[in-house]
C-alpha cells in the first residue's frame, strides 16, 4: 500500500486534528514515551499510524 502524501498544510491540520483528540484522551496508537499530544501525534504520523486520508477536490 503507498502512503499518500501531504502538503504542509493537510500535515499540519492531520497533526492538529490528531493532538486534539489525544489531549482530550483518545488512545495512542503507537508505543511512545512522549506526553505532549503533539509530539504523540508527529510520531504516530511518522509511523504511518494515522487513520485519517484527505480528499482532494479537482478543478
Amino acid at each position: 500500500m503507498s502512503r499518500q502524501r501531504y502538503n504542509r498544510y493537510e500535515k499540519a491540520r492531520i497533526l492538529g486534528a490528531r493532538a486534539l483528540q489525544v489531549s482530550y484522551g483518545a488512545p495512542v496508537l503507537i508505543e511512545t514515551n512522549q506526553t505532549e499530544p503533539i509530539l504523540v501525534a508527529a510520531e504516530e504520523y511518522d509511523a504511518g499510524a494515522l487513520p485519517f486520508t484527505v480528499r482532494r477536490e479537482s478543478n
